[in-house]
């Protein structure tokens, strides 16, 4: 028995292929745009995950900075070092 289905499908490739893509019908001036601001909000939203990541290890410093003697030795007791 021949096998047909893979042939089929590659002309159904073929055809989606010859479609034309929105990239086609927006102008170069307005794709190089598009990709402008995505890259600008691509940086806005790392500098933004930058800013969370500090503020959360200030936070934490804060907390042991302020702990008793008592809870850092619970939190840290076997884990620190002899001396």
């Amino acid at each position: 028995m021949a096998k047909k289905k893979p042939q089929q499908r590659k002309a159904a490739v073929q055809k989606q292929d010859s479609r034309p893509t929105l990239a086609d019908g927006l102008g170069g001036d307005t794709l190089d745009k598009l990709k402008q601001a995505k890259q600008a909000l691509l940086q806005t939203e790392k500098e933004e995950e930058e800013k969370r990541l500090a503020q959360k290890a200030k936070e934490r410093r804060e907390r042991e900075k302020n702990m008793s003697f008592g809870e850092l030795l619970e939190k840290y007791g076997e884990k620190g070092s002899k001396y």
